[in-house]
């Protein structure tokens, strides 16, 4: 997979990508993540990107020019142009597997007070990773990467994710490690006799008591029969 991402400030990217799992998978040749400044394709004297928007109104709007000049650049015919928004459709586990199944995406990172609106006819799909507003779409975008790498085939055993929370609509069940006894706390005795049948329903057990405490929206969503 190749990621590329298109931003106003790549130094944000400063070593993120430099650690655990996402410097593996780039190691392991999984994937190449390349870094844009939108700055770069700019056409201007001064590589002005922004501008004050039409009709009034606080702060400034991305210039719909050096975005589209920055997307055409790295898109291919394999590309999803992914725009980062509050205003996009909320990010979830079962996007991130659908990411991990394509050669190539583009993430577009907004900032300021948005993207002019014609921008959007060049894009694929909007994302938001919340209900709340951020400065910009590095952050996000971030988020996009971190959950896409870690599915792709090779990067982490795939044992790892199937059983993770938002699989198959439930929470992950709780896991314990040594010691068996802490501070009065003990591992519960089924996880502890060996017998695999009644580990695998103690946890299923366990992730729909969690996800009926924690999250009961996530019932209502979907089969929970199984891990």
């Amino acid at each position: 997979m190749k990621i590329d991402i298109l931003t106003l400030f790549p130094r944000m990217f400063d070593h993120i990508f430099e650690e655990s799992i996402i410097k593996r998978a780039q190691e392991k040749n999984k994937v190449t993540i390349v870094i844009h400044d939108i700055r770069d394709f700019a056409t201007n004297k001064h590589k002005k990107v922004d501008d004050y928007a039409f009709g009034g109104g606080k702060g400034m709007v991305l210039m719909p020019d050096p975005v589209y000049q920055a997307i055409e650049a790295v898109r291919t015919k394999d590309s999803l142009v992914i725009m980062m928004t509050p205003q996009g459709k909320v990010y979830h586990q079962k996007l991130a597997y659908e990411f991990s199944q394509r050669k190539h995406l583009i993430l577009l990172c907004g900032h300021y007070e948005g993207f002019d609106e014609r921008i959007r006819k060049f894009v694929d799909l909007e994302i938001s990773v919340g209900d709340y507003v951020l400065t910009g779409g590095e952050i996000p975008s971030m988020i996009i990467v971190d959950s896409v790498v870690r599915l792709l085939d090779g990067v982490i055993q795939k044992d790892s994710h199937q059983n993770d929370s938002f699989q198959h609509h439930l929470l992950d069940y709780p896991v314990y490690t040594k010691p068996v006894n802490f501070m009065g706390m003990k591992v519960p005795d089924v996880l502890l006799s060996g017998h695999h049948a009644n580990i695998e329903k103690w946890r299923l057990e366990e992730s729909k008591k969690k996800t009926e405490q924690r999250r009961p929206d996530l019932l209502e969503k979907g089969d929970t029969n199984e891990l």
